[in-house]
């Protein structure tokens, strides 16, 4: 320390001792206290227990932060002598001293949560600088420009981060410095160009906060680190934690490290580097880096960097030690590992090591290959992936045979493809997609604060920054298609438009960007389906090596049918027919048999299904022959079948004023009455489901014709025909004893009438919560259980979906008084406990009961691991979630054997 800060030090007052430990060098620590000392602090002492060239520093604790929190943002009494003890154990090992003139240590200051948020917290770099320590620094490099462009950064982000001034305003002072000086690049602004921007930089930070920029090192540190604790309640990252489900309670670790400098000449670079590509999984050095440079010109986008295999010639001694250091890395970890990197004066130093976000494609490759390399076993090659990502590589990409005009090439960032509205502003993004339009953003390049817009959008295109720039690596995150880079753009964002040559582009054009590819294109383009093979469906045949809870699919028709059979679907959990009745064709049939005044005139409109209904299933079950199919009998909403009341209402209205009382007049006014008459107060729970099939058995005997028609007839040409019945909304015992007597009489007749063997179940679709009770009676009268967890969610909470999720639902989530969107992910708690009621009664009566769920439920990953938890048989899903559900029924076996 300096002087100052010995005499500071020895003059003190006694302090109480620190009752817990708050502070740990990099010696200190090892890769699995990450919940303690933030993932990046983990790692550098795991870096530095390995013999690896870390810059030495300390950690201060996610302890030490939920303290600072829980006490008014005030640490634990000792914690700041504590604090300058470790700032000596530094000095020691550096031989340089914090504040002194001449041989200064300086240190950079870093959030670390123990989950990896990319760009989300803040970071402070050159702390210790000061206009005499500066002379120090002049001294040690005689490089007077080298140490006038580290203070003026460290004054630009001490601003930025600690003091909360827009990062904007030191840009424009530096951009008027390149005016005046009649140069382009911030590497051609002279020694004498720096110091001025450093008084204009002291004079801004004076005229917005009052106060001096701090001079005193201690200060510097102290006002950092606790900025640092701050930035893990500021809103970009709340968003990020909310997104990736990271727990709030888990706060953020500060790192404090020394400083070394990839910007002291052409002998210095600074870069990041991932052990494989994460766009594609690639094996290989994947990476970029930028010669005389510090780590923020890499991620900023400020300069295009070069790409990591340039350096093997640049410096290759360097680059050789990166090279064993990274197969080291990755060998140790078992995982694609994403670091940063800091050559100064020719010798090599490691800042950070992680576990490398990837695209769902990449994670996917990555994970076999290692699992084939034996680096992992399968089983843990399965664990690997997120279920939910998955849904990512099934991303559409553009028409190779449609006509494209190519605007211009940027970086491809994120794969995949997709076409939008430009928009210039995150906000905006948002709120345009809040209004149902597709957009992309187009930023020259990203910040953390724009986080909202990108996950709003469809798609980023930034006309700066590299593969690694905060727009890239935030949108491989959420698996959303990237461009980054696109040099060629002119972007105005005050008057909201780009140029490329002689387009203009603006606020609200449509563009496409091929996130695979780098391309800018305008219009919008055609789109195709990707094609599956190889690894994606390695990994699927290893989870279903694995798993126990079988997957089905939702289909209502034969092109459903086959897509889930395509996508692994082990028959179909859930038909709905009333969906085969919203054809233009059909619907008014179906308003015939509904409004009809007899019950001859119902059954003539009945008539007219049953052929339409036997052509139905007969496609289906050739779909899906061998396989089981689970038809719901209809499941009626009277309402969505019928014209809307209020438009009836208008037109009588319109033609009695015109006084046009003839038979269209009599006809529209007989109708209405007659919608009248049917319109109930709460539909969802009115006259549908089994009941509707109770007042008109007449409609459900021709729904049990048309299907054990169909099924005798395929029988007979050799299919194997596995027809499910399943009633839909059943309530007590009485209902469902009642109804599959109906419908074995009516099957078992059609049955003997062909002659063939034909097996068939009769099972329900449990959806209230007095089913789940007295599921004990009702499993008398059932060879199986389905759960509608949509509709249970409905009838647990009270919950209207169709209302709340447009209403209140999204302040629910936003103030935490409800997790999730219980319609989206399962709530186990609640909605969860009644499934698991159903179950052990229902076996309570019939041990080997079979039980499902039908909700699109079955494709959410939580929820399919608490369905595998409690001892379901299946889950169905939409065709395109069975890959989903697949993974993580795999992942849910897995578990629960290694408890």
């Amino acid at each position: 320390m300096s002087k100052k800060h010995k005499h500071r030090k020895h003059g003190r007052k006694r302090t109480p001792r620190l009752n817990k430990k708050y502070i740990y060098t990099f010696k200190e620590g090892k890769a699995d206290m990450r919940i303690l000392l933030g993932g990046k602090g983990a790692n550098l002492a795991e870096m530095t227990n390995l013999s690896l060239p870390v810059p030495p520093g300390f950690t201060l604790t996610t302890e030490l932060c939920k303290s600072y929190y829980a006490n008014g943002k005030r640490y634990p009494a000792g914690l700041e002598e504590e604090m300058l003890k470790y700032i000596e154990k530094v000095e020691t090992q550096t031989g340089k001293k914090f504040g002194d003139a001449k041989n200064p240590l300086l240190v950079s200051v870093r959030s670390g949560a123990p989950a990896s948020m990319p760009g989300m917290m803040d970071t402070v770099l050159n702390l210790g600088l000061n206009d005499k320590t500066i002379k120090g620094v002049i001294e040690q490099t005689k490089n007077e420009r080298f140490a006038y462009d580290c203070y003026r950064r460290f004054i630009q982000m001490f601003g930025n981060v600690v003091l909360g001034m827009e990062h904007e305003d030191f840009e424009e002072i530096i951009e008027a410095q390149k005016k005046q000086a009649r140069v382009k690049l911030d590497t051609e602004i002279s020694v004498e160009g720096w110091k001025n921007v450093i008084i204009e930089y002291k004079k801004l930070i004076k005229k917005v906060t009052g106060k001096d920029f701090p001079q005193d090192p201690v200060e510097q540190l102290k006002l950092s680190r606790d900025a640092v604790f701050s930035s893990w309640n500021n809103q970009r990252a709340i968003v990020y934690r909310r997104l990736n489900k990271i727990p709030s309670s888990w706060g953020t670790a500060v790192n404090v490290q020394t400083m070394v400098f990839g910007n002291r000449g052409d002998d210095c670079a600074t870069g990041v580097v991932f052990t494989r590509d994460p766009s594609n999984g690639k094996k290989g050095l994947y990476g970029e880096f930028l010669q005389n440079a510090q780590g923020e010109d890499v991620v900023a986008g400020i300069r295009t960097p070069h790409p990591i295999q340039h350096l093997k010639a640049l410096m290759p001694k360097p680059y050789k030690q990166l090279v064993a250091i990274c197969d080291l890395l990755e060998k140790h970890y078992k995982d694609v590992q994403d670091m940063e990197f800091t050559i100064e004066k020719g010798k090599f130093y490691m800042l950070q090591t992680r576990n490398g976000k990837r695209t769902a494609a990449a994670a996917l490759k990555i994970a076999v290959d290692m699992a084939r390399e034996k680096m992992i076993t399968r089983e843990e090659a399965l664990l690997r992936v997120d279920p939910k990502e998955l849904d990512k590589i099934l991303h559409k990409h553009i028409d190779p045979k449609a006509k494209v005009n190519v605007l211009a090439k940027g970086l491809p960032a994120s794969p995949g493809a997709v076409s939008g509205q430009v928009v210039f502003d995150a906000d905006d993004a948002e709120e345009w997609t809040d209004d149902g339009k597709k957009v992309i953003l187009v930023r020259i390049e990203t910040i953390p604060d724009d986080v909202h817009g990108i996950y709003a959008a469809e798609g980023t295109l930034t006309s700066r920054g590299g593969m690694t720039s905060h727009a890239a690596v935030v949108a491989r995150g959420m698996g959303k298609p990237c461009v980054a880079g696109c040099d060629d753009l002119k972007i105005d964002l005050k008057a909201k438009k780009f140029q490329v040559g002689d387009v203009t582009i603006k606020q609200g054009d449509v563009v496409t960007i091929d996130g695979s590819t780098g391309s800018l294109i305008l219009g919008k383009v055609s789109m195709v389906e990707p094609d599956l093979s190889g690894d994606f469906h390695t990994l699927l045949r290893w989870a279903d090596d694995v798993r126990r809870l079988r997957v089905r699919a939702n289909a209502d028709t034969p092109d459903m049918a086959k897509k889930g059979r395509l996508f692994g679907g082990e028959g179909i959990g859930l038909c709905r027919t009333e969906r085969m009745f919203l054809a233009q064709d059909r619907l008014p049939v179906v308003q015939d048999m509904i409004l009809a005044e007899t019950s001859a005139d119902r059954n003539k409109a009945i008539k007219k299904l049953e052929p339409m209904q036997r052509k139905d299933f007969r496609e289906i079950f050739e779909a899906m022959d061998g396989l089981p199919v689970n038809i719901r009998l209809l499941d009626l909403p009277l309402h969505e079948f019928l014209p809307r009341f209020d438009e009836l209402l208008e037109e009588v209205t319109y033609l009695k004023a015109k006084g046009k009382t003839g038979p269209k007049y009599r006809e529209a006014e007989k109708l209405m009455n007659k919608v009248r008459a049917l319109t109930e107060v709460n539909p969802m729970i009115g006259h549908r489901g089994c009941r509707v099939g109770i007042v008109y058995p007449e409609l459900y005997q021709m729904q049990i014709r048309a299907i054990f028609e169909s099924a005798c007839e395929l029988t007979k040409k050799g299919f194997k025909v596995k027809p499910e019945i399943m009633v839909p909304l059943i309530s007590s015992e009485s209902e469902i004893k009642l109804l599959s007597e109906m419908i074995k009489t009516e099957a078992d007749e059609i049955i003997k009438k062909h002659k063939v063997r034909l097996k068939y179940q009769v099972g329900t679709m449990i959806e209230l919560p007095k089913a789940c009770v007295t599921a004990d009676e009702i499993a008398r009268h059932a060879d199986y259980f389905s759960f509608g967890t949509n509709d249970l969610t409905q009838t647990a909470f009270g919950f209207s979906r169709e209302d709340v999720e447009a209403k209140f639902l999204p302040a629910y989530i936003e103030q935490n008084l409800l997790p999730d969107n219980p319609f989206a992910v399962l709530d186990q708690k609640g909605v969860g406990s009644l499934v698991r009621i159903g179950v052990e009664k229902g076996r309570e009566t019939k041990p080997n009961l079979k039980t499902g769920i039908c909700g699109e439920h079955g494709g959410e990953p939580s929820s399919v691991e608490f369905c595998h938890k409690i001892g379901l048989t299946y889950v169905s899903c939409s065709p395109y979630r069975i890959p989903i559900a697949r993974l993580a029924a795999a992942q849910a076996q897995i578990k629960q054997f290694r408890k």
